[in-house]
């Protein structure tokens, strides 16, 4: 049972929702694991899209419950799950109650909250921390994707809370001398729980993963997931689970045998993570 955040400084899209994305699904369906993702996101349901299509499911949920003007109620989700972690009448199983199914047994997600007023979200991201500890006890492995518009102190707590970090950033120099300054400034990003994970990654770029393990002068820990058409579409078309089925038993004159086998990769790293620090503990 283990807590891996998912976290980029950078106001730029780095890739770091839809690389947790692949990995979580990836491993849920090729692993043992029972896994919840959960989205921190304000006004943002990038993680939701790639699992869903949300018009098609507003347009059933308006039929089922003959519901005329489109709004569904809060206490579907994390807000629900909110009011009964403040009444004190949490259960073993509570937060898959109020998660969304996408693997029986296997994979979760706990959507980002629907208000649309920062206030409201605030307080809101107060409670994270109490809910991945509840998660924690439940699901095997818990990826948690960290909103850049959380505040910074509740954000902090997650990544002191997580077993490990990834840290995403892209191939931009800037990112990475930034990436660089904060390693030297904070010594948090210095500890063996942290990996770094360029998204939408490119091979053929001069800042590639070698060339970028010297700059920073990480011998190791760092992977990349690189750019896939195919893998962005589904992501697009709420189709995820799909695009990594079909893709179970890929052979190698297809075109995403690539990609699959990096985000193989990085399972793999992430698996061996978790052992080392658990050895350690």
């Amino acid at each position: 049972m283990a807590v891996i955040a998912f976290w980029s400084d950078e106001e730029k899209e780095t890739g770091q929702t839809l690389s947790m994305v692949a990995v979580s699904t990836y491993m849920a369906i090729e692993h043992n694991y029972r896994i919840l993702n959960i989205s921190t996101n304000f006004k943002d349901e990038t993680l939701e899209d790639c699992y869903w299509n949300r018009q098609k499911e507003a347009t059933f949920i308006n039929k089922i419950s003959n519901n005329t003007n489109g709004v569904v109620g809060l206490d579907a989700g994390i807000e629900g799950l909110i009011k009964i972690i403040k009444s004190n009448k949490t259960t073993s199983n509570i937060i898959s109650n109020y998660s969304k199914i996408v693997f029986n047994d296997r994979l979760d997600v706990l959507r980002s909250p629907k208000t649309n007023l920062y206030s409201e979200y605030s307080e809101i991201a107060k409670i994270y921390p109490e809910i991945i500890n509840i998660a924690n006890k439940n699901y095997d492995l818990v990826f948690v994707d960290v909103s850049k518009k959380m505040n910074k102190e509740e954000a902090n707590r997650i990544l002191e809370m997580a077993d490990v970090v990834i840290v995403n950033i892209t191939q931009r120099l800037q990112n990475i001398e930034k990436f660089y300054a904060l390693k030297e400034k904070n010594g948090f990003f210095k500890n063996n729980n942290i990996l770094l994970n360029i998204g939408r990654y490119d091979k053929f770029s001069k800042y590639n993963v070698k060339n970028i393990s010297r700059y920073l002068r990480m011998r190791k820990n760092i992977i990349a997931i690189p750019y896939n058409t195919l893998f962005f579409e589904s992501c697009s078309e709420g189709k995820v689970a799909e695009f990594f089925l079909r893709l179970r038993n890929i052979n190698t004159e297809d075109r995403n045998e690539i990609f699959i086998q990096e985000i193989s990769k990085m399972s793999k790293e992430l698996i061996y993570k978790l052992q080392e620090l658990q050895i350690k503990m």
